[in-house]
């Protein structure tokens, strides 16, 4: 990266200053991009710390992540940041990758060589116990019926179900579907969450023939190790080391920083804005690093407001908003009421995650495996429980008599229990987790991170919805959009996202 004053960007001329709303793992990745083309770039975060659903903490000393704790190996982008940003040795595989369901009364092998719950080996799931004899049956019908149309789009359940039956999607697919979206698969997208099996839907009248070809293809383009990596201390240490990365090529982050308004500036304004100057850090139009703005070609005002007191407004060539819907909702609808419409119609699942650290000493026998599954046809209280210290070798070796696991609590539309207090979740856990392994001692540590509003829904149609949102802000000069709600909400497609926000901000016309 080069200095930040003085910078030219090969493609555009001089530097541009482009404002980063959002210090989340996709405004940082897109900052990151940028300052590698050679902009100036501020970064504004409205809270106090930066990551976004990266959170990296302890329990009882030993290194945790209080939010996501893997991303996918074998989508290049996450990787590759981390690469950059110097943490590649220490990316490290799952230690154990052996999951359970705890589905019909116990906890049974995770069935391998699905597609997302669909099965690829019939044998094999029929010797987990995980369906009925009557389910079983109902995926052998899938060959023999007529081709479902699927449109433009249809809900995952609803085509699965279609083609073998019910079962499959309540006790394997809604499982899998919840510990990524934490949505119903009867309302999810296949086309945005499964996109794999929207093809198989689009090409193929059996899907059980799909998936063996889905799983073929993968296999003979060398897909194999690890499915997903971690990083030694924890996923959330990626954004930590992706904003020190920007801080070093002059950017200039700023959290507790709420950005208030966008302002469009008339063509060939002048750099102070009647009426507008700084009242708090920064002057009216400062450019971090020390260089001024072409402020008169910049299109935007950013006004900025600092909780410990007065505002700013920055001069931007271009503005990359990495915020959730509702927020870019209300920041672009005085320039694009349509666009903002269709981001506040988008609906969000909470959740919340139950750390808990035991002694092993007290443990009868310390769960094997790396977690488990739950079903919610099973009613229980938690979707899913992972087994920190067998999953991941930093955590298992930070403090070797201590055994870290966490659950987690809620789906869309069932979210009641989130609003209990920490105390009654963590009981709520223990119960479950007595029922599920027998675990019955008393942890040493608790720790409760609640997530609201955390994970966007990809009802049917959100595809189209994400393309008129995108077609209509391509309207405005030199803004771009990027975060969970539009790409997928795994680390891979965040920074991905990032990136293509990036690189359309540079290269849009009248930016």
């Amino acid at each position: 990266m080069n200095e930040s004053d003085g910078r030219t960007d090969p493609r555009t001329g001089p530097a541009r200053h482009v404002v980063v709303v959002g210090g989340g793992i996709s405004g940082l990745a897109a900052a990151h991009r940028l300052l590698v083309a050679g902009a100036r770039v501020t970064v504004l975060e409205a809270s106090g710390r930066l990551g976004g659903k990266l959170l990296p903490g302890e329990i009882a000393g030993v290194p945790v992540d209080l939010g996501a704790e893997s991303m996918l190996a074998r989508r290049p982008e996450a990787v590759d940041l981390a690469r950059a940003v110097g943490l590649g040795d220490r990316l490290q595989p799952p230690a154990t990758a052996t999951a359970a369901l705890w589905t019909r009364g116990r906890l049974r092998p995770l069935p391998q060589g699905h597609v997302m719950g669909v099965p690829g080996d019939l044998d094999a799931l029929a010797a987990t116990g995980v369906l009925s004899a009557e389910g079983l049956a109902r995926i052998a019908a899938d060959r023999e019926l007529p081709a479902t149309e699927v449109g433009a789009d249809v809900a995952v359940g609803e085509y699965i179900a279609a083609r073998v039956g019910r079962e499959v999607v309540d006790r394997l697919v809604e499982p899998l579907l919840g510990g990524v979206y934490a949505g119903d698969p009867y309302r999810l997208s296949l086309r945005a969450a499964v996109p794999a099996l929207f093809e198989v839907a689009r090409t193929h009248r059996s899907l059980l023939d799909g998936v063996r070809e889905v799983r073929e293809r993968a296999a003979a383009q060398g897909s194999a190790g690890p499915v997903f990596a971690g990083i030694d201390g924890g996923v959330g240490r990626l954004p930590l080391a992706v904003a020190d990365a920007c801080r070093a090529a002059g950017a200039e982050i700023a959290t507790e920083a709420a950005v208030r308004e966008l302002r469009r500036r008339a063509p060939g304004e002048g750099g102070a804005l009647p009426g507008e100057g700084g009242s708090g850090p920064g002057e009216a139009g400062a450019v971090p690093g020390g260089g001024a703005p072409r402020s008169g070609d910049a299109p935007w005002t950013v006004v900025v407001e600092h909780r410990s007191g007065g505002t700013r407004t920055l001069a931007a060539d271009a503005v990359v908003l990495a915020v959730p819907a509702p927020e870019a909702a209300r920041l672009l609808a005085p320039h694009s009421p349509e666009a903002a419409r269709e981001l506040a119609a988008v609906e969000y699942a909470s959740m919340a995650l139950i750390t808990m650290a035991f002694r092993r000493s007290e443990l009868t026998a310390p769960p094997a495996g790396s977690g488990f599954l739950v079903p919610p046809v099973d009613g229980r209280t938690i979707k899913a429980a992972t087994f920190a210290s067998n999953k991941w070798d930093w955590v298992g070796r930070a403090d070797p008599d201590t055994f870290v696991l966490r659950t987690s609590i809620g789906r869309f539309g069932e979210e009641e229990d989130l609003k209990r207090e920490d105390g009654e979740l963590v009981e709520l856990s223990r119960h479950d987790l007595r029922e599920a392994i027998g675990l019955t001692a008393a942890p040493v540590a608790t720790r409760v991170t609640r997530w609201d509003a955390g994970l966007p829904q990809y009802p049917v149609g959100h595809p189209e919805r994400v393309a008129r949102v995108r077609e209509r802000v391509g309207r405005l000069p030199g803004v771009a959009l990027c975060g969970a709600v539009y790409d997928g909400v795994g680390i891979p497609a965040c920074v991905a996202g990032a990136r293509g926000a990036a690189d359309a901000v540079l290269t849009a016309r009248g930016a």
